[in-house]
């Protein structure tokens, strides 16, 4: 007897049903691992045409909402990491986050961040101790502004440690700074009476990252060691 021929025929072989109803899957290559069963002529679709359905209630994806391939992610990673390298130098906790504002898979990031590590490319303790040194020369940065510094870009409380003792810096050294800083700064508080002028100066060195101490210090140098103390009828500091 026929068959009839409203009643659903079976479909055998292996993958049965299944295959049928599963949905489109791609496989990182571009190209789609099954076309959809009509409007192809093929068994492969351009990922970037192919409709993609869910799995939960079979609703259509636009594929530009599709996670993008990891080797392509990771490639952008590096490119973009090179460059930030290559215009100056950057903190582990700096690269982490540009490259997370990026549009990339976190483990994407932190594969990134441990390969330059791994390959001495990304060195906290390096960039602390250059930063160090640069900070106290071109900037006359106390010891507390160096560190406010290095936290500001991200460094940890270890490599800073390790920065400050392999610059060998020493108290001394801290207060020969304080002292050049104010003796350069003195001039411009000629015609100010003592008090204002110890105002401003302890404020300037202060804001530098110099303990109270050697403020103190530096601005009795700055204020009685360069010329006549002050006095005259006014009250006033006189430096010519």
């Amino acid at each position: 007897m026929d068959a009839d021929a409203d009643s659903p025929v079976p479909i055998g072989g292996p993958r049965g049903q299944a295959a049928w109803v599963s949905p489109v899957v791609g496989d990182g290559s571009g190209r789609s691992a099954r076309a959809e069963q009509s409007g192809y002529d093929d068994d492969g679709a351009d990922a970037t045409t192919a409709s993609v359905f869910s799995i939960s209630g079979g609703e259509e994806i636009d594929p530009a909402d599709a996670p993008r391939p990891l080797d392509e992610q990771r490639a952008d990673a590096e490119r973009l990491s090179m460059r930030a390298l290559g215009r100056k130098g950057v903190s582990e906790s700096e690269l982490r986050t540009m490259l997370r504002g990026s549009d990339l898979d976190p483990d994407v990031v932190e594969h990134e961040v441990e390969r330059l590590t791994r390959v001495g490319l990304l060195d906290d303790v390096a960039l602390a101790t250059d930063l160090v040194d640069r900070l106290h020369d071109r900037k006359g940065l106390g010891r507390q502004g160096v560190v406010a510094e290095l936290r500001r870009r991200g460094i940890g409380a270890e490599a800073i440690d390790a920065a400050l003792d392999a610059a060998a810096d020493d108290e001394d050294d801290e207060f020969v700074r304080a002292i050049e800083l104010a003796q350069k700064r003195v001039g411009q508080l000629r015609g100010l009476d003592r008090a204002t002028a110890e105002r401003r100066l302890s404020g300037y060195l202060m804001r530098k990252g110099y303990n109270g101490g050697v403020v103190r210090i530096a601005v009795e140098r700055a204020l009685d060691g360069g010329g006549p103390k002050p006095g005259g009828p006014r009250g006033t500091v006189r430096f010519e």
